[in-house]
């Protein structure tokens, strides 16, 4: 999932993750830098973080106008990444605990999306009949086995998005493809790695849009 060498820092992670969701910009503010120190000074993994920027940028992205950033700020984000730390250390601490027995019956954040997801798509194959055949292929033959790392149930989103984009009349389809680029912010300062994931998360937002996926 990372646009970054495996010998990457923490906050060099978060923070190519975070400009990438944006879609624009070099660096963060240093209001930014001071919230991303202390999240690093709890040594959280980074997945945990980048799940509550997600997050952040897909609640964002129901009310985003045109051509704004999906995300103004890394702070922003912090109500849903401070979320994300607290259920990661309910779920890793006090080992043996009845309470930590109770928080292992939790769902994972991936359980939890991926019936998010299951729940959208069955809701989308009553909506729009013409998509159903997709749906039902995609519900058996994608969706069987829930992913139990957060990359893996963002590659699993991406191919079912994209998937369904492929349904779609080609007119439409096309529509989409320029809706998508013309959210596209000033992403020449960016690598084609981070253009290209900023890319692809416009356009499955405008997919999902489209679709009414995960809106619930």
């Amino acid at each position: 999932m990372s646009l970054l060498p495996e010998s990457a820092s923490f906050e060099e992670l978060v923070q190519d993750y975070f400009l990438a969701i944006r879609g624009s910009g070099l660096m963060l503010s240093a209001l930014d830098v001071e919230l991303l120190t202390s999240w690093a000074e709890q040594g959280v993994p980074f997945e945990v973080v980048a799940r509550g920027i997600a997050r952040s940028a897909e609640k964002a992205l129901w009310d985003a106008r045109p051509g704004e950033p999906v995300l103004r700020s890394l702070r922003a984000c912090r109500k849903q990444v401070e979320a994300e730390i607290k259920k990661h250390r309910e779920r890793t601490a006090g080992a043996g605990t009845e309470s930590s027995r109770r928080t292992a019956r939790m769902r994972s954040w991936e359980e939890q999306r991926h019936a998010q997801l299951q729940a959208s798509l069955e809701r989308l194959a009553e909506r729009e009949p013409a998509l159903a055949p997709r749906v039902h292929r995609l519900l058996e033959a994608v969706l069987h086995e829930v992913p139990t790392e957060f990359a893996r149930m963002e590659a699993l989103e991406t191919l079912v998005g994209l998937m369904l984009l492929r349904a779609l009349p080609f007119s439409e389809r096309r529509e989409l493809w320029r809706t998508a680029r013309g959210e596209d912010m000033d992403q020449q300062y960016m690598s084609f790695r981070a253009r290209r994931l900023a890319r692809r998360f416009r356009l499955l937002a405008v997919v999902r849009r489209r679709l009414g996926l995960m809106d619930a």
